[in-house]
């Protein structure tokens, strides 16, 4: 759906600016895709991320502040997110041996089981060319939107 459509709108100051605009509503948009592919496994896409970020250190434990950073959402409430994911029994929290004040979290058998039938699904939705995009244009996209963020702090 060209952009146009999506918001109604055909005034644009240029086209930058509906670059940027088209690039927040394309942000949204596979937020909410892979939102629905989530929920049928009772994960929103913040505990997912949560969940990738784990497994990239597993089995090391990594503590709050440091998968806080890692978010792809930066004002993600991380502490909250873990609550919720050790509630579903996904993730274990602990006392760091080396500073008793730091809390640890790590990922249980079921956080990993869920994590890898979740991925398959998302991974399975992006094979299907559901994005219509191939290898070519999605190096291109992933320059301009590197570029796009260059001054990134």
């Amino acid at each position: 759906m060209k952009l146009e459509q999506a918001i109604q709108s055909t005034k644009f100051k240029s086209e930058v600016q509906k670059a940027v605009l088209n690039t927040l509503y394309t942000a949204w948009w596979l937020k909410t895709v892979m939102s629905k592919e989530l929920k049928e496994f009772g994960l929103t896409h913040e505990q997912y991320n949560v969940l990738r970020i784990l497994k990239g250190k597993y089995p090391e434990q990594m503590c709050v502040r440091d998968v806080a950073c890692r978010m792809i959402e930066k004002s993600s409430n991380v502490p909250r997110i873990i609550d919720r994911l050790e509630l579903k029994k996904l993730v274990k929290r602990a006392t760091s041996q080396i500073d008793k004040r730091e809390t640890v979290i790590t990922l249980t058998q079921s956080g990993i089981a869920i994590l890898e039938a979740s991925t398959r699904i998302l991974d399975k939705s992006m094979d299907d060319n559901r994005f219509m995009m191939n290898c070519e244009d999605a190096e291109k996209l992933n320059s301009l939107l590197e570029r796009l963020r260059k001054t990134e702090e």
